[in-house]
């Protein structure tokens, strides 16, 4: 009986969480910023989720897929890069600010795919996560504040700043130094999930 409820719970793993390993290692890449780190910390973060998937309730599983994963990979900078974790959520600033995407999606849209790559690289870990959640997974406040932990007027503010950073970046880049922006991140993120973004090729 144990070989056989093993093999059922192994089954319905595979059949639940493998279907969002991209977005698994899209999220770890776009966290970590490098190819290598990031294949491990989804590699562990999926054994994680195998030990504990007895315990899933069901719902959503790629919001419970990726917490695990953020969760890794948070693991991983605070025992490798600290500083890469600095600055964090200010729920004081924005918070009741309105999603209005307007001029940055224009930036976006006119932006090319490098430009865009760069400057999102550049932002803090947690702006950088909150944009790729919601504007790359296309995740509603509710299920990015379920992967994050922490309450959607919070997220509404890290989208808010981070779409902020992220149009200043963009701003500095073009038109001036435009042809002169060379990528700092080897491990781009997959075309994919640029197309997502609806970005020009």
């Amino acid at each position: 009986m144990e070989v056989k409820r093993g093999a059922s719970q192994a089954g319905a793993f595979e059949q639940v969480v493998l279907p969002h390993l991209d977005a698994a290692y899209n999220l770890a890449r776009w966290l970590v910023r490098n190819t290598h780190d990031a294949e491990d910390i989804v590699q562990e973060a999926y054994l994680r989720a195998f030990k504990f998937f007895g315990g899933y309730q069901g719902g959503d599983a790629r919001a419970w897929v990726l917490k695990i994963v953020r969760n890794t990979s948070y693991t991983f900078l605070e025992k490798n890069r600290p500083a890469d974790l600095s600055e964090e959520f200010d729920e004081k600033v924005h918070t009741d600010t309105a999603e209005q995407p307007g001029a940055e999606a224009a930036l976006l849209q006119s932006a090319d795919t490098r430009m865009v790559r760069e400057a999102l690289a550049e932002l803090p870990v947690n702006f950088r996560e909150v944009i790729v959640l919601r504007e790359l997974e296309g995740m509603s406040y509710k299920e990015i504040a379920e992967v994050m932990g922490k309450p959607i007027g919070t997220v509404m503010s890290g989208l808010a700043r981070g779409r902020a950073q992220l149009r200043d970046h963009l701003v500095q880049m073009r038109p001036e130094v435009r042809g002169k922006v060379r990528t700092k991140v080897s491990n781009e993120p997959p075309d994919e999930a640029e197309e997502q973004l609806g970005l020009p090729k």
